[in-house]
């Protein structure tokens, strides 16, 4: 079931189409590597044999990991069993905590300081029989401490630290209900709306609530989302949450101004100064001394260090406050029941920031600690690493020398791996965004803005401008702006394969305000050397100086396989011939520390040719037909690994198919008599020849070509492993096969890319002509394959095209805005880009602020203080014509339009998803408010609607290797069958990934999808929904609240509250999921169909007919147009539709639909199949209604009154009837199996299991095939996510 994903989610959603999706993703975890990214070119047979014969040949547990048994073992050392504590703290009753053995002290602390009755204390110990317990020691290492001990929380004398500590802990609590910081995108704070819509009623309590399942209930859905709607207003995106409206406990809760403690009151115990304004505006100065918190005499003029009368001396601030504001007693209460009750997800930071780009009016409060964050940079000096800045570098290696031998080493060290990787993106963040601002003082503040670099937090900063020319053959500054992602993209990747020995820098890539900022960390010693003198692995000049070194060469060969390169000699400028295991400007640098680092790997992966016109090379005629090589603006095209991957992949099936055809042709030529094979006839176990191989022969022969690939997989496994068995002619088999796919290796399948071929200025020995023209043949057909196979899967997006190139266009126009011209320009930016009006005006930055003495040479401005106004005289037609205009030259479309009221009338466009997409793409955040885009009097944009221009933020995803293989190898359960072991496993991945990752992950989320799935086919609704709550609220905080997966998410959660009768939930969140959907897509896409199906059934399975119809009957028009008016889908859809006619009783619409299905079933699937056998029998009994009705109103048109009427049977459609329905357009399956059938099927299983297993035992022997595991270990989960693979659905059994 690979169908049902909105093709317009982005790439790293592909990878849930399976191998339908043009190679986009990772193979799915049931699929065999040699049908993983198939294109349609592969023999059924193939697809079948091999899909069941190898399903867990993905799992990555049976190759580098530790196989099966150990890993279980190791999963029970984590889950030791838990057991409970009694906690005694002042002023409240005892009360009992669960505790697990590996937690630590510290994580009992934060427990307490977020429960309800003691979240206000922070500096308190915990005792176990008079003994102060250390805080970072495990539970299971305290002497003594066992199911029932009791733990005394006793208060401890403040310091300045726990002081500052306290104040910030209450400053939290007091704002926890404010979704202000979620809007100004800091501290990982992000929004999230589901609240609103399920009324928090899911689970037990709500069913409760609800009472019966046919409460009457409201299901009109707004105007705006009804299909044929065309109004798109922006407000309901972040609908007001009740919540928000903050109880407030203070007016203001500030430092006082007369800190620090002068030395005399020091040695009095006073620690810091507070000035509070009560609710019932009480000013108040109050003293943090050790002992706790007092009132003092001082007030704002005159200081009195004193304490008052009566001074209240309260171990905590909450406490003091109760006493002297009797609002704060009462509202501090109730905000703390509400903060409770939040669902745990509500409130978790998330690992990354996410930016909302749009937002409503906002207060400016006082706030005392955002204010002291702002001015000391808290991620530089960060609490746990008292009195230095963090050395990023040092941090960022030591994490990845930790051991890593068994599972729980390795979860620790990927937990350390991801917590030190998010955190540096936020500083990184942090610092670019500085440095841009103009708040970072140059380490050369004497060369131009352009040119600068900067050292802040032990990070280092560079703008993506070509510094001293050294980009100048690539195309200068452009190739210098591209060169920072290639870059990053290389680190991902080599970080992924997880050499040991070999370094990558941290590294993050920030675009903010139209600028590029690379933050890096610091190689230790290289700011004290010369580079000439440090690089001493290959060139600092593009291929001119070239050098080499045995230990890079060794710890780079580790690397060649998975990264598909070919180790390879160059010439340098004295030619001698070098040799390198990268690109020639991979850089290797010994740190001050001994590390071997590597550096600068924009060319980890080969050149798109496509995009590199080479004088005298001609590229395949597919290339040439469509008009390529076209010249780009930069020479660093390259090709994504995913594509490298697909073109492997591709070449492994033709290997194994020019192999077994080889194989059948000499058996034939043996046996003389070639008896050509019966379709589909029984095999022995001996390869059967095939019909003689014509060229189509890959895709004709359906029964010979599966045994007889069998037959290559193992000759070659016997010829790789080299131990003489095979015979000369099979040798030679293989050896022709090799070289027509263009392995390196003439034994076995490899292939690998030189990725120096057509750089500029590289040269190759005379001795490797012969290799260097097969690689670059190897290049041309990955270029051809690219466009031949990979482009026909996608469409192209006129919207993205737009909203790119206006990106383009927006950067260079912000980098000549200053600081104050900010608002002004981006609102003129976006009218001129959507509004309707004709001739906006810029409103200059008031000439008083702006002094007229400015001296125009002075060169250490701020790269934002740019000094021009050129951005104010742009016009709507001057943007308009350079979006065409660079629409065609970096991406060769021509656009049809002039305006913007063009594109959406030609495109059928719209205006506010072109707003959502260049604010998502360029940081802006927008305010909240209905816009009137289309008015030609006003401009839609004023500069008091841009609220924020946020950073873009590009950086590593460490992953949780471990956890990864779990879920993996749960999907490959789940897709034989067994729904049970797969939930365990997958359960069990979900464990190892919070382990890793912490509560929030995007991971995380398909996790609890695919368990809220499996819980719902085995029947637990319960267990589904809460599940899929988890994932929706998870989506909305990581991914974003409007992002195509949360859509889906949202989806899935209403099919979950109608399977649990909860209707009205359902309603709503499928009313959410339409107008989310309508903002980001509009009318016209394919998704909406099964949307609309969905939203359809669920009104008609409450009696809403008429409203009903409206979404079905565009769900059958869409899906008409999309899939074509013969397709199953629009069967089904009529089908749909001809029900709600049914139970209208208007029987000649109905039978109009069904007969329309019948006629698609019966030209799809025969006469015999059952699908057409039941749209028959529900034809005859819709015409047996009809003719009942008829005879009814003739009986009535004949006698009048007077008339005896049989009583009509119209049912309403059973609760049952349409969650069966919605179960199939959603693609769950219920197969109902007898008993005897299941037994046959885990039979089947497991003898095919250990068949596979016999096989694997022979695989040990070293390997070289590039689709073994190995190299789809590690390797290809970089930039993946455990995608529910295909939906692990379709086999599904239910006994």
């Amino acid at each position: 079931k690979t169908d049902e994903l909105p093709a317009a989610a982005p790439a790293d959603n592909a990878r849930e189409h399976g191998p339908q999706a043009g190679g986009k993703g990772r193979p799915s975890a049931a699929e065999p590597p040699s049908v993983m990214l198939l294109n349609g070119d592969c023999p059924d047979s193939l697809k079948k044999e091999d899909g069941a014969a190898e399903p867990q040949r993905e799992n990555g547990l049976d190759e580098t990991e530790p196989g099966d048994e150990t890993t279980g073992q190791e999963v029970i050392v984590i889950q030791d069993t838990g057991f409970s504590v009694k906690i005694l703290a002042p002023g409240i009753e005892p009360f009992s905590l669960q505790v697990s053995p590996q937690e630590m002290v510290q994580e009992i602390h934060q427990v307490l300081m977020d429960r309800e009755d003691t979240c206000h204390r922070t500096c308190f110990s915990l005792h176990l029989d008079g003994n102060m317990l250390d805080h970072f020691s495990e539970l299971r290492s305290v002497e003594g401490l066992q199911e029932g001990s009791v733990l005394r929380v006793v208060e401890e004398p403040y310091t300045v630290r726990e002081a500052r500590i306290h104040v910030r802990h209450v400053r939290d609590l007091l704002k926890s209900l404010d979704p202000a910081d979620a809007f100004n995108g800091v501290d990982c704070n992000s929004l999230s709306f589901l609240s609103v819509f399920t009324d928090g009623d899911l689970g037990d309590s709500g069913r409760r609530k609800k009472g019966l399942e046919m409460d009457p209930i409201d299901c009109t859905p707004p105007e705006y989302i009804l299909p044929g709607s065309r109004e798109r207003p922006l407000c309901p995106l972040q609908p007001q949450n009740r919540d928000w409206k903050p109880l407030q406990c203070l007016k203001v809760l500030t430092m006082s101004g007369w800190n620090p403690p002068p030395g005399n009151r020091k040695m009095h115990g006073d620690l810091m100064y507070l000035f509070v304004i009560t609710a019932e505006d009480r000013q108040v100065s109050i003293t943090a001394s050790t002992r706790g918190f007092y009132l003092n005499q001082s007030t704002a003029y005159h200081f009195n260090p004193k304490p008052a009368s009566p001074r209240f001396l309260s171990h905590s601030l909450v406490e003091l406050l109760n006493q002297i504001s009797p609002t704060f007693k009462k509202n501090f209460a109730v905000l703390q029941k509400k903060r409770v009750q939040r669902h745990p997800f509500e409130r978790i930071a998330t690992p990354f920031q996410v930016y909302s780009w749009t937002a409503p009016q906002a207060e400016h409060a006082m706030d005392c600690v955002r204010a002291e964050d702002a001015y000391t940079s808290r991620l530089g000096y960060e609490e746990h690493i008292p009195g230095q800045t963090r050395d990023w570098n040092e941090e960022l290696q030591t994490t990845r020398e930790l051991p890593r031998k068994n599972l729980p080493e390795r979860l620790l060290r990927e937990r350390a791996i991801f917590k030190v990787h998010s955190d540096f993106t936020a500083a990184a963040t942090r610092g670019a965004m500085a440095v841009i601002d103009g708040n970072v003082m140059a380490i050369n503040p004497s060369e131009e803005t352009k040119m600068q670099m900067f050292i802040w937090n032990n990070i280092f900063f560079s703008l993506g401008f070509d510094v001293r020319d050294h980009y100048k053959d690539f195309g200068g500054d452009v190739a210098a702006y591209v060169a920072p992602t290639n870059d990053l993209n290389g680190v991902r990747t080599y970080n992924a394969v997880d050499v040991e020995g070999l370094y990558t820098l941290g590294t993050v890539v920030v675009d903010y305000r139209g600028y590029r900022v690379t933050a890096q960390s610091i190689i230790p010693g290289i700011l004290e050397r010369d580079q000439e003198q440090s690089v001493i692995y290959g060139s600092i000049d593009f291929g001119k100086t070239v050098v080499s070194h045995p230990r890079y060469l060794e710890l780079l060969e580790r690397t060649s396989r998975p990264l598909k390169l070919l180790r390879h000699r160059v010439l340098n400028d004295r030619d001698e011939e070098v040799e390198l295991c990268s690109s020639v400007e991979c850089k290797g640098i010994i740190g001050n520390d001994g590390r071997h680092y590597i550096l600068d790997l924009l060319r980890t992966f080969p050149p798109d040719l496509n995009f590199l016109p080479v004088p005298g090379e001609e590229l395949p005629e597919e290339c040439v037909r469509a008009g390529f090589p076209r010249a780009h603006r930069h020479k660093l095209c390259c090709l994504r690994q995913e594509l490298v991957d697909a073109f492997v992949e591709h070449r492994y099936l033709l290997f194994m198919k020019l192999a077994a055809l080889q194989l059948m042709q000499q058996k034939a030529g043996k046996a003389e008599s070639p008896a050509p094979l019966e379709n589909g006839g029984p095999l022995s176990s001996e390869a059967r020849p095939a019909d003689p191989p014509g060229p189509e022969a890959g895709s004709e022969e359906e029964g010979g070509s599966a045994s007889g690939l069998a037959k290559v997989k193992e000759l070659a496994e016997t010829i790789a492993s080299d131990d003489g068995t095979a015979d000369p002619r099979s040798r030679e088999v293989i050896r022709n096969a090799c070289k027509a796919v263009g392995s390196i290796s003439s034994t076995a399948f490899d292939i690998r890319f030189n990725p120096d071929i057509f750089s500029p200025g590289v040269r190759f020995p005379e001795s490797c002509q012969d290799e260097v023209r097969d690689q670059k043949q190897l290049l041309k057909d990955a270029a051809a394959f690219l466009l031949s196979c990979q482009i026909p899967g996608l469409k192209i997006g006129i919207g993205e095209l737009i909203t790119r190139s206006a990106k383009h266009i927006f950067k260079t126009y912000l980098q000549g805005v200053e600081l104050s011209g900010l608002s002004a320009a981006i609102s003129h930016f976006l009218n001129c880009f959507l509004s309707s009006y004709p001739n906006p005006v810029a409103h200059l930055p008031a000439d008083e602020l702006v002094s007229k003495k400015r001296n125009k040479r002075r060169k250490n401005r701020p790269p934002g203080a740019a000094d021009n106004t050129a951005w104010a005289v742009m016009t709507p037609q001057e943007l308009w014509k350079n979006i065409c205009q660079e629409a065609k030259n970096y991406f060769d479309f021509t656009l049809e339009c002039e305006t913007v009221d063009q594109a959406v009338e030609t495109y059928g466009l719209q205006k506010i998803t072109l707003l959502r997409e260049i604010s998502l793409k360029t940081g802006i955040q927008i305010l909240l408010k209905e816009y009137s885009f289309d008015s030609r009097h006003k401009p839609a944009f004023t500069e008091e609607d841009v609220l924020n221009i946020f950073p873009v933020v590009k950086h590593v995803n460490p992953k949780a290797s471990d956890a990864f293989h779990f879920f993996q190898s749960g999907q490959a359960k789940v897709q034989q069958g067994f729904l049970k072991e797969g939930c365990e496993l997958i359960s069990e991945a979900l464990n190892l990934f919070n382990n890793v990752y912490g509560a929030m992950h995007v991971e995380i989320c398909a996790c609890l999808r695919l368990l809220a799935r499996l819980h719902y086919i085995m029947g637990d609704y319960a267990e589904a929904l809460s599940n899929q709550q988890k994932a929706v609220l998870m989506s909305e905080r990581v991914m974003g609240i409007e992002h195509p997966n949360t859509i889906q998410e949202y989806m899935h959660l209403a099919l979950y509250c109608f399977a649990s009768s909860q209707l009205s939930t359902a309603l709503s969140l499928l009313y959410r999921a339409r107008y989310l959907m309508l903002l980001v897509f509009g009318e016209d896409h394919p998704e909406m169909a099964l949307l609309d199906n969905n939203i359809g059934l669920v009104l008609h399975g409450v009696m809403e007919y008429d409203l009903s119809l409206r979404f079905l009957e565009n769900a059958l028009a869409v899906s008409t147009k999309y899939h074509g008016p013969k397709a199953l889908k629009v069967a089904l859809s009529h089908h749909l539709v001809a029900r709600v006619y049914e139970s209208k009783a208007e029987f000649r619409s109905a039978l109009q639909h069904e007969k329309e299905g019948y006629t698609i079933y019966k030209t799809q699937l025969g006469e015999d199949h059952e699908k057409t056998k039941e749209s028959s029998e529900y034809l005859k009994c819709l015409t047996q209604q009809a003719v009942a009705l008829q005879r009814t109103m003739n009986e009535i048109y004949r006698n009048g009154s007077s008339a005896n009427i049989p009583p009509l049977k119209f049912t309403a459609p059973s609760m049952a009837s349409v969650l069966e329905q919605l179960n199939v357009i959603n693609g769950i399956l219920f197969i109902p199996l007898s008993q005897k059938d299941l037994e046959n099927l885990k039979a089947e299983v497991a003898r095919r299991h250990q068949l596979q297993e016999a096989s694997k035992s022979r695989d040990k022997a070293e390997e070289p095939m590039a689709t073994e595991p190995e190299a789809a270990g590690p390797l290809q989960d970089v930039g993946s996510q455990p995608a529910a693979a295909k939906d692990p659905s379709s086999p599904s059994l239910q006994a």
